[in-house]
C-alpha cells in the first residue's frame, strides 16, 4: 500500500474515533437487560401464572414500550418530547399492574422500568421518579410475600439501575459537548490566525510595494539628467525588496517584532522619495517592545496611505508619552477625502489597526484635521500586551 493510502486510512480511523459516542455505544447496549424478564416468561409457559393471556399481553406491551423508550432516550429531541413521557407512563402502569397482580419474578420489571426512566428523565424529576419506584417496589414485595426478590435488594436494584444509566448517559453527552466545544475553539483559533496573517501581509506588502513604486518613479524621472541619483534610488529599491523578503519570512513564522524607530526612518525615506517633507518629534519614556511594534504598524500604514492617496507636501509624526500611555499623531496637509471614514474605521489597513490596538487596550482614530489634511491618532498603554498569535510574539497556533 502506498504512503498516501496509509495516511488516508489513518485519517479515517482518527475521524471515527473522534466521532464515536463515549460510554455506551447506543441503545442496543441496554436491550440485553430484558433477559431479566425470562422468569416471568417461563411462568407463562409452565402454567404458574393465572390468566396467562393477560400476563402475555402485559409482557409484550412492556417489552415493546421498553425498546421504544430506550431508543428515544438516545436522541435528545425525542427524549424531551411529550411522547416519551406518555410511553414511560404507560410502562409504569403496566409494571405496577403486573407486579401487584402476579408478584414473584414479575417484580423484576421495576429495575427495567427504572432503567428506562434513566434514559428519559433528568435532574429533579429523575430523583423523584427513582425514589418513588424504589419505595413502591419494596412495599409491593413486602405485601406480596411470595418468594420473590427480597424487598431491600429489589428497592436498591431499582434505584441504582436508573441512577447509573442516567449518570453514564449524562456523562457521555457532556463529553460530546466538550468535544464539540474544543473543535469549535480550534476552528476559531484558525480563523483568528488567518485574519492575523492577512493583516500582516496587507500591512507588509502594501507599504513595501508603495515604496518600491514611488522610488521607481523617482528613478525614472532622475535617469535622464542624473544617473547617479537614479542608481541610488534603484539601490534603495533593492534594499527595500530584500527587507520585505525578510519581513515576510518573519511574519510567516509568527515572530515579527516591529520597531518604531526603524519604521520612522523608513517613513522618512519613503516620503522624501515621494516629494513629501517629513518631520518627526518624539518625547516621553521608553516604550515596551510590544508598544513599539504596534505603533510601528500605525506608522507603516499611515505612510502607505499618504503616499498612495494624498497630494500632501508635508507629513508630521508626533510621539508623546507619559508614565502610563503614549500617543502617536500623524498629520498631513493633503486633500481631505470626499467621504471621510468614521474614526478608527477606514480601509482594510485602518480596520486591522483598530482591531490590533483594541486588543492591546488602545484606540485608533482617523479623519480630516481641523485645518485640513488628514489626521491619524493612536493611543496605547506604555506596556501594551502583545497580540496573541500576532506581531511581537510567537504564534501559538502554527
Amino acid at each position: 500500500m502506498s504512503r498516501n493510502g496509509r495516511a488516508a486510512r489513518k485519517e479515517r480511523r482518527r475521524l471515527r474515533e473522534e466521532t464515536r459516542r463515549p460510554g455506551p455505544p447506543g441503545p442496543y447496549a441496554l436491550l440485553p437487560w430484558l433477559l431479566m424478564g425470562l422468569g416471568s416468561f417461563s411462568n407463562l409457559f409452565q402454567g404458574e401464572t393465572p390468566n396467562p393471556w393477560i400476563g402475555g399481553l402485559g409482557l409484550l406491551a412492556f417489552n415493546s414500550l421498553y425498546i421504544s423508550v430506550v431508543f428515544r432516550g438516545f436522541v435528545k429531541e425525542k427524549r424531551e418530547s411529550p411522547v416519551s413521557y406518555v410511553l414511560l407512563g404507560a410502562m409504569t402502569v403496566i409494571t405496577f399492574g403486573l407486579a401487584i397482580g402476579y408478584g414473584g419474578s414479575w417484580l423484576l420489571y421495576f429495575p427495567l422500568l427504572s432503567l428506562a426512566c434513566g434514559t428519559i428523565l433528568r435532574h429533579r424529576l429523575l430523583a423523584v421518579g427513582l425514589l418513588g419506584l424504589a419505595v413502591s417496589a419494596c412495599l409491593i414485595s413486602v405485601w406480596r410475600e411470595d418468594g420473590g426478590p427480597t424487598p431491600w435488594t429489589l428497592g436498591y436494584g431499582t434505584f441504582i439501575s436508573g441512577a447509573v444509566t442516567a449518570a453514564i448517559l449524562t456523562l457521555a453527552e457532556t463529553v460530546m459537548e466538550l468535544r464539540s466545544t474544543r473543535q469549535e475553539l480550534a476552528r476559531t483559533a484558525v480563523e483568528k490566525e488567518r485574519l492575523r496573517f492577512s493583516r500582516d501581509l496587507h500591512d507588509l506588502l502594501g507599504h513595501t510595494l508603495s515604496v518600491i513604486v514611488v522610488k521607481s518613479e523617482a528613478a525614472r524621472r532622475l535617469a535622464p539628467r542624473d544617473i547617479d541619483a537614479a542608481l541610488s534610488q534603484v539601490a534603495d529599491i533593492e534594499s527595500v525588496g530584500r527587507q520585505a523578503l525578510t519581513e515576510i519570512r518573519e511574519a510567516v513564522s509568527g515572530y515579527r517584532e516591529g520597531s518604531l524607530g526603524t519604521e520612522l526612518d523608513g517613513a522618512r525615506s519613503a516620503l522624501t522619495a515621494a516629494g513629501i517633507e517629513p518631520s518627526v518629534r518624539r518625547s516621553g519614556p521608553p516604550l515596551a517592545p510590544q508598544t513599539e511594534a504596534l505603533l510601528g504598524w500605525v506608522v507603516r500604514e499611515t505612510v502607505t496611505n499618504v503616499v498612495r492617496h494624498s497630494t500632501a507636501t508635508t507629513c508630521a509624526f508626533v510621539v508623546e508619552g507619559t508614565a502610563d500611555r503614549v500617543r502617536l499623531t500623524v498629520t498631513d496637509d493633503g486633500r481631505t477625502p470626499a467621504a471621510p471614514p468614521t474614526p478608527g474605521i477606514g480601509g482594510t489597513g485602518l480596520k486591522g489597526l483598530t482591531e490590533r490596538l483594541a486588543v492591546a487596550g488602545g484606540s485608533l482614530e482617523a479623519g480630516p484635521g481641523p485645518a485640513g489634511g488628514f489626521v491619524v491618532t493612536a493611543e496605547l498603554p506604555v506596556d501594551a500586551p502583545g497580540e496573541p498569535g500576532g506581531s511581537g510574539g510567537p504564534n501559538p497556533v502554527a
